[in-house]
């Protein structure tokens, strides 16, 4: 089958009547433009052209070959033109994924501004907390919280931070704080919990030795931090806060942090997508938009 490049290169160089001239609006040296033409006649096993150093001939195979050539050379051309087209219009429907308590502090302002470069672009997101299947669900990419096992995956890391123990300053004002781990057992806590029985939380000490762990049974477990926040900000008693879930109540003052040199486990967020199937160019742009994007939202996230 003859090469389908070398058949698009023929074409040129009969339209500009030259091999230089031709090179050069392919873009490549003239060795390569001969190379292709001779390439191609041997794999026709015919001679197409008669070179002389003044002119171009086209043999009588040649003529019925250019007609070809030529039908090829514009496809190739309406193609390139059609994709271009595409690339610079994006369109299409995202389809994300994120668990709970980042909508409003991250997905809103990610989106909107990617929407505002791409206003062709629609963006459907499903809140949830369960594993999500990539086929089933239609999910393009999927924000996640801690490691990632499924090696069917791929994993792009977006930001890095540990959870913060906080507690409303009236709390803190109506009893002595705690000072390390054992000391949570003598106050009121409020977990994000899965209808555990019992709830379990690791600390490390700045210092980068000691460790300590307890084991409780919270005053109200839910599996939402919306309902953690409201009940602490409420002076219920303390709790565990992703620095991304409504950040301005720190930086407010409403809520702050205590036994700040015991400090939880470190979590990546991560955006997920299906490695074995080409990303569609919405989807390939939303994602390298979050990477850049997501660290300017958060810049000092606790770590």
């Amino acid at each position: 089958m003859p090469d389908l490049n070398a058949l698009i290169v023929f074409a040129k160089v009969i339209e500009a009547r030259s091999f230089s001239e031709a090179a050069r609006r392919l873009k490549m040296p003239v060795s390569t433009v001969s190379r292709r033409v001779a390439d191609l006649e041997d794999q026709l096993g015919t001679r197409l052209l008669e070179r002389s150093t003044r002119a171009l001939r086209l043999t009588d195979v040649g003529s019925d070959v250019l007609e070809h050539a030529i039908r090829i050379s514009e496809i190739s051309e309406a193609l390139d033109g059609h994709v271009s087209n595409q690339l610079s219009r994006v369109a299409g429907t995202l389809r994300l994924s994120a668990p709970p308590s980042i909508s409003d502090s991250l997905l809103t302002p990610l989106v909107g501004a990617f929407q505002a470069s791409y206003p062709d672009v629609r963006v459907q997101i499903l809140i949830t907390e369960r594993k999500i299947d990539h086929i089933a669900d239609g999910v393009d990419l999927a924000f996640h919280v801690g490691p990632m096992r499924d090696s069917s995956l791929v994993v792009r890391r977006i930001l890095t931070y540990r959870h913060q123990l906080v507690a409303s300053p009236a709390y803190i004002a109506s009893r002595p704080p705690p000072r390390r781990p054992q000391d949570l057992l003598d106050h009121r806590i409020l977990a994000f919990s899965h209808w555990q029985p019992e709830n379990h939380w690791a600390f490390s000490h700045v210092n980068g030795q000691d460790q300590e762990s307890i084991s409780f049974l919270p005053h109200v477990g839910i599996n939402d931090f919306s309902g953690v926040i409201s009940g602490v900000l409420a002076g219920q008693g303390v709790g565990d806060l992703p620095p991304i879930v409504q950040p301005d109540l720190m930086r407010d003052g409403r809520l702050v942090e205590i036994m700040p040199d015991w400090r939880f486990p470190v979590f990546d967020l991560s955006l997920l997508h299906l490695g074995n199937r080409r990303l569609q160019h919405p989807v390939r742009l939303f994602k390298d938009f979050t990477y850049r994007m997501a660290p300017t939202i958060f810049p000092d996230l606790p770590i």
